[in-house]
């Protein structure tokens, strides 16, 4: 590489490295400012570190590969960056709050969540299998330690070790996968694979790599059979940490699973569709039923994540242009909603109890809060996928390309575990409006507010505005074709 191809590529990469720069920076800050106020500075100096990482990719970074190849940033990648980095920026203000109650402060922990949303980052731009694999692990490491930041919490404890248990076996097998592909076909970038399986017979070992590989990507998106983890941990998990996880993480490794299969598998769409078909109705299914007998929240939004999923996954099966942009719109859909339903969560919140979990819990709250009940209302209408709120457009561009690619089956178990699922939400309506009350919550927080306010508006709103998203997506899905 040449010291021109060089500077090119730190311009391109400019984003990533002012984080990394930022986040080591910001340690030392948390170090020599008074312990008393070192998480509030460190906190607000990540959030605005963040910001400007946003700013400087929208405005100033140019699109083109970088560092051999290692590295890519094109339409699709600044379209899920986007994401990935309002759900960090969104989750980070969010426990502003559950910081100051519960005396969760910790300078470490918005620099963690800078160093995850990094390893985000350059996950999305990965253009190879090895940088691919050393971003998820920079990612893993960091949500490891922050599933288990509050050392006080048995559940906490518990839920950090058993994502590190079942995260280092799913990197395991994943980089069997790597080593596998890389043996068969003497390549690691996405590109040389994809000449290297063109044509001809494809050898048995890059199949077995490509199960390999796509059950360490399934395990980061908590798909089905590798959804183990996720209520548990999310249960168990700070609230602002599980916000977190159900956020930007999931955007990241959406993205990456796109971008393996559309990049690097492309001309063996036949033979990974099958997973991607299997892992998407598993997913449907189970986090529609499994998801009806629960009575803490966290856990109920573990098993809605794994079903929504499974649903993003049915426009990523159809392999066209059509399904990854439902691809694009269902997660930039279902961040928003569930960025407002964990701001609710962490606003049920007792003067005597403090934070409580329960969905009983939000018995008769129309009464007390009519304003943010009748917007909860509309989240949960929303995830259930209720014409015309945000999360219908969701379902309807994923089953639409679904059933253009002629998987209808597909589209149809989709639409009954819809219907399956939308009992759940349904019930949380129904305590909400129609059960005596239990008690009051305290004023939820400022930014709790905002944040339960600009979700829904966008779910109520979106057929206003999303035109110009679903264009976006459109261009930015044909990258891969």
């Amino acid at each position: 590489m040449t010291a021109q191809e060089l500077a090119q590529s730190l311009v391109i990469a400019a984003p990533e490295l002012l984080i990394a720069i930022g986040a080591m920076a910001l340690l030392m800050v948390g170090v020599f400012v008074r312990k008393e106020s070192a998480n509030a500075i460190v906190t607000s100096l990540t959030v605005a570190l963040l910001v400007a990482a946003l700013g400087w990719m929208v405005f100033f970074a140019p699109m083109g590969p970088a560092f051999g190849g290692a590295y890519v940033h094109d339409a699709f990648t600044f379209f899920m960056k986007m994401l990935v980095l309002i759900g960090s920026i969104v989750a980070l203000v969010m426990s502003v709050g559950f910081a100051r109650e519960e005396k969760f402060d910790r300078f470490e922990f918005p620099i963690l969540i800078a160093l995850s949303t990094l390893g985000m980052m350059l996950m999305v731009s990965a253009d190879n299998l090895l940088s691919l694999y050393m971003a998820l692990e920079l990612q893993s490491l960091a949500l490891y330690v922050i599933a288990a930041i509050n050392r006080d919490s048995a559940r906490s404890t518990e839920a950090g070790l058993k994502y590190f248990v079942l995260g280092a076996l799913s990197s395991g097998m994943m980089l069997y996968g790597i080593s596998l592909i890389y043996g068969f076909t003497g390549h690691i970038g996405f590109d040389e694979i994809a000449a290297a399986v063109t044509g001809g017979e494809r050898s048995i070992g890059v199949l077995f790599g490509l199960v390999f590989l796509l059950t360490g990507l399934a395990f980061k998106i908590s798909a089905v059979p590798f959804h183990m983890w996720t209520p548990d941990v999310y249960e168990g998990a700070p609230t602002p940490v599980t916000a977190f996880f159900a956020a930007a993480p999931k955007m990241a490794a959406m993205a990456m699973l796109v971008r393996v299969v559309m990049d690097a598998f492309q001309p063996v769409t036949a033979d990974w569709q099958q997973i991607i078909v299997f892992i998407s109705i598993a997913s449907m299914v189970l986090g529609a039923f499994a998801a009806i007998g629960q009575r803490n929240i966290k856990r109920l939004m573990a098993y809605s994540s794994i079903g929504h999923m499974g649903y993003a996954l049915v426009g990523l099966a159809a392999g066209t242009v059509a399904g990854v942009q439902g691809v694009m719109l269902y997660m930039a859909i279902y961040l928003a909603m569930t960025l407002g339903t964990f701001a609710f969560i962490l606003a049920m919140r007792r003067k005597d109890e403090g934070n409580v979990e329960q969905i009983s819990d939000l018995a008769g709250y129309a009464s007390n809060n009519p304003l943010m009940a009748a917007i909860l209302t509309a989240l949960m209408f929303s995830l259930a996928g209720i014409p015309p709120l945000a999360g219908f457009w969701g379902k309807w561009y994923v089953f639409l390309a679904a059933v253009e690619a002629g998987l209808w089956p597909l589209a149809i178990i989709g639409v009954l575990s819809s219907v399956v699922g939308a009992y759940y939400y349904l019930r949380i309506v129904k305590i909400m409006w129609f059960d005596d009350a239990e008690g009051r919550f305290v004023a939820p927080a400022g930014e709790l507010r905002l944040v339960m306010g600009a979700s829904g508006v966008f779910v109520l709103a979106y057929i206003v505005f999303g035109g110009p998203i679903a264009a976006y997506a459109e261009a930015a899905a044909r990258t891969f074709f």
